[in-house]
């Protein structure tokens, strides 16, 4: 079964700064910030909602497609692609364009100051669903707002179930976009902060948006996250990680045990399971793509975490 993961590719450049924001920054000087930060450590990672979303169904022994745009400095992501065994063919090169990245520096304190710039992923309405063939299960992950609007319909129109995974770009609808992309999708997806500013954009509550799509599924960071489907509230608890190296990408990873699970028909149960524990593998390495089971590890991991085969 062909998964199609749209969203965007990114490239993550990541800075520490030695001390903390707060001796820098004056809050009586605010409105005239000016400030410089040495940052001695950086490094730049491969990520994106899509890149990280396919990246972890292919260590789960998917073949997912990728449907992103990116620009004219893709080609060491492109590389990457090829290296891993993923598609490219709905990856599209928007010309004079860079692919999307995010700046972020962190303190001592694990604040952090981030700039984004989307670049390419502004066009990601050039791409369409209906030329993907084959495909019987997909997602729309944060993305240009065109292209996610376009996306949801398209799936809709297509008759092809999917996941709508507002994430960091739900800021870019209203209240009643939002439910018309619900009232369109098969699932839906989000952090508890994200349930809690849907349910306010919405008017809304968990429970009433959850009548709308065959499962709602909230995540709660450390205290595991929650299945509302079949009228009821599923609990699915925590995978303990082996330890806490970077959260950066754990929801991408959750997502694509999520999809995984849907695929192959698991029960709610199950699914939620596999789901928080790609999260917890991811969240025991750096960037969003440096964790590296394979299928049979993550398949003794469960067994050891839950009591109970996985495959």
């Amino acid at each position: 079964m062909s998964i199609l993961v749209c969203g965007s590719m990114a490239y993550d450049t990541i800075m520490v700064f030695h001390d903390r924001f707060k001796r820098h920054i004056l809050p009586e000087q605010i409105h005239i910030l000016n400030v410089s930060f040495l940052v001695p450590d950086m490094r730049r990672e491969f990520g994106g909602c899509a890149g990280n979303i396919a990246y972890n169904l292919n260590l789960l022994g998917a073949d997912p497609l990728i449907m992103a745009t990116v620009g004219d400095d893709a080609e060491p992501y492109r590389q990457r692609l090829q290296q891993l065994g993923l598609r490219q063919d709905h990856v599209k090169h928007v010309p004079d364009s860079f692919t999307a990245q995010a700046f972020i520096t962190t303190d001592l304190d694990d604040n952090q100051i981030t700039a984004f710039h989307p670049g390419a992923m502004n066009h990601s309405h050039l791409n369409r669903v209906q030329d993907a063939n084959g495909v019987k299960l997909g997602i729309v992950s944060p993305d240009g707002r065109d292209g996610m609007l376009n996306h949801v319909a398209q799936f809709a129109d297509a008759g092809v179930p999917f996941v709508f995974d507002p994430g960091q770009g739900m800021p870019l609808f209203s209240g009643d976009e939002l439910l018309h992309c619900l009232n369109q999708a098969t699932y839906c997806t989000v952090n508890d902060y994200e349930a809690r500013l849907l349910c306010d954009r919405t008017g809304r509550t968990v429970e009433q948006l959850a009548e709308g799509v065959e499962a709602l599924v909230v995540t709660l960071g450390p205290e595991g996250s929650r299945i509302y489907a079949d009228g009821r509230c599923i609990e699915i608890p925590c995978a303990p990680a082996d330890e806490v190296v970077d959260p950066t990408g754990c929801g991408d990873a959750y997502r694509a045990g999520l999809l995984y699970g849907i695929a192959e028909g698991y029960d709610w149960t199950r699914t939620g399971r596999l789901a928080s524990l790609m999260g917890s593998i991811k969240i025991a390495s750096r960037g969003g793509q440096n964790h590296a089971p394979d299928r049979a590890e993550i398949g003794a991991r469960y067994a050891k975490v839950f009591g109970e085969a996985l495959w």
